[in-house]
């Protein structure tokens, strides 16, 4: 009885999903996210103007999309430095470096997160704003807990010192995406910011 070998496997097309993702960071960024099209973003995809409702139900919910898993693995590496052994004030340099360092030859989607979803109040109270306190809590429980160690001042309130610390890296970031977007300025800034927040948090 012959033996057949089996017939080789096709190579897995490429992400439908990731590539419409990814085509729409460019577009958005381009053209605003009010001045876009979905016909644009499936152009840009290579892929047929109704494929894009297959996997998202309009251009709003592209736009959430980005946002949310942008923000969701950005608070799993953050939550892992802010559990990790290191001293409190490497922590904060290095949540610090990492948010700015994430962003580095990622202008669009920068911009995208800093400007775009700016453009719709909605949907920054409908899904940033639950993103946004999961953040801030995680600053929160770094400086709380170097306040229990008596690393930092116990005087300052550490949500208002995570509200602050994501004010500055967001204006940072904004103002890199709506620059140059050179990645030099964008390590540089990190380093300042860090060195600001450091001297004003550690215990006199």
């Amino acid at each position: 009885m012959a033996v057949h070998s089996p017939a080789p496997r096709r190579k897995r097309a490429p992400d439908k999903r990731a590539r419409i993702l990814k085509a729409a960071i460019k577009v958005f960024a381009k053209n605003g996210f009010y001045a876009t099209r979905v016909s644009e973003i499936a152009k840009a995809a290579g892929v047929a103007d109704g494929t894009i409702y297959l996997y998202f139900k309009n251009k709003d919910d592209v736009l959430v999309t980005i946002f949310e898993e942008g923000i969701e693995r950005l608070l799993t590496i953050l939550r892992e430095v802010a559990e990790s052994e290191e001293p409190f004030e490497n922590r904060i340099q290095r949540i610090i470096e990492l948010q700015l360092g994430l962003m580095e030859e990622q202008r669009d989607l920068a911009e995208v997160i800093t400007v775009n979803l700016r453009q719709s109040s909605r949907l920054l109270k409908q899904y940033a704003t639950p993103l946004f306190m999961q953040y801030i809590d995680v600053i929160a429980d770094v400086v709380r807990d170097g306040q229990e160690e008596g690393t930092f001042r116990k005087d300052l309130n550490p949500r208002v010192v995570a509200r602050c610390l994501f004010g500055a890296i967001d204006a940072i970031l904004l103002t890199w995406a709506l620059g140059e977007g050179d990645p030099a300025a964008l390590r540089k800034a990190a380093t300042h910011c860090a060195s600001l927040f450091l001297e004003g948090l550690r215990k006199r």
